[in-house]
C-alpha cells in the first residue's frame, strides 16, 4: 500500500540512472524468483492437501499443508512486494519496504510490525490513531476494532474475520502482559508465535470456519482420521523438499 505522501515528490522530480535501473531489475528478479520457485511450488502442495476432506489427512500431512501454506503466502506477498519495489526503482520511485522477516518474531505484536508493514501503517494512521490510539479512550477497544477491520479488509468470508479476531485476541493479551512487565522474549515465545501464526493461516486458507476448525483439530489428532488416501511422501518429492528447506532458511535467516 503506497500512499501519495510516499511518492508525491518523485512524481515530478524522478531521477533515473543505470545504477538505479540495475538495482531495480535485481530486486524485481529476486521477487519473481520467490514467487515462481518457492511460492508456486509450495502452493501446489498446500492446495492439494486443503482440497481433501480434513479427515482424510494424517496428522503429518495436515501439518505439511499448514506449513507449506504459511510459507507460500509469505513468499507470495513478499515476492510481489519485491517486484513492485523493483519496478518502482526502475521508474524512479522509492517505495517503502513491506516485509521484514516476520517469521523470526517472538510475539504477535512484533509479527505485525514485520508483516505487511504498509497495511499495518495504514490502519495505524487512519484507524488506530484517529480513535485515540493508546493515549485517549480504551486502547484495548481500539486494537480490537483495528484487527476486526483487518480481517474484513481481506475479503467477505467469515474465515478472514475469525483470522483477524484470532490475531487481535493475542495482541490484546500481549498488550496486557506488557503493561504488567511480563511480556518476555525467548525461543519458547518464538515457538508460541509461530504456532499462532500457522494456525491463523489455516483458518485464513479454509473455505469456511467449520473446515478450518476441523483441519486444526486434525493437526492435533483431536479429530479422528477417516479414509486416508495418501502419506506425506506423496506430496513431498525431492524437489519440493529442497524448496521447503530453502523457504524455511530464507524466511528465518
Amino acid at each position: 500500500i503506497v500512499r501519495y505522501s510516499d511518492v508525491y515528490e518523485a512524481i515530478d522530480n524522478r531521477r533515473h540512472s543505470l545504477d538505479e535501473v540495475s538495482k531495480g531489475l535485481i530486486r524485481f528478479t529476486f521477487g519473481l524468483s520467490k514467487k515462481v520457485m518457492i511460492a508456486n511450488v509450495l502452493g501446489e502442495v498446500s492446495a492439494k492437501i486443503f482440497a481433501n476432506s480434513y479427515t482424510d489427512n494424517t496428522v503429518a500431512v495436515a501439518w505439511v499443508g499448514a506449513i507449506c501454506y504459511s510459507l507460500q503466502i509469505f513468499f507470495d506477498f513478499s515476492g510481489y512486494s519485491d517486484m513492485a519495489i523493483g519496478l518502482g526503482r526502475i521508474l524512479g520511485f522509492t517505495f517503502p519496504e513491506n516485509f521484514d522477516h516476520p517469521y523470526i518474531s517472538k510475539n504477535i505484536t512484533e509479527f505485525w510490525r514485520r508483516w505487511h508493514m504498509s497495511l499495518s501503517g495504514f490502519f495505524r494512521d487512519y484507524v488506530y490513531i484517529p480513535m485515540g490510539g493508546s493515549r485517549e479512550g480504551n486502547v484495548y477497544l481500539h486494537l480490537g476494532i483495528v484487527f476486526l477491520l483487518t480481517g474484513i479488509w481481506h475479503g467477505a468470508n467469515w474465515t478472514f474475520i475469525v483470522w483477524g479476531i484470532w490475531h487481535g485476541c493475542f495482541i490484546l493479551i500481549e498488550r496486557f502482559l506488557k503493561s504488567k512487565g511480563k511480556l518476555k522474549e525467548n525461543p519458547l515465545t518464538w515457538l508460541y508465535t509461530t504456532l499462532i501464526v500457522i494456525l491463523g493461516w489455516v483458518m485464513f486458507n479454509s473455505p469456511d470456519v467449520n473446515y478450518g476448525l476441523g483441519f486444526i483439530g486434525r493437526m492435533f489428532g483431536i479429530v479422528k482420521r477417516g479414509q486416508c488416501a495418501y502419506t506425506v511422501r506423496y506430496y513431498l518429492n525431492n524437489y519440493v523438499i529442497c524448496m521447503l528447506v530453502f523457504a524455511i532458511a530464507f524466511s528465518i535467516g
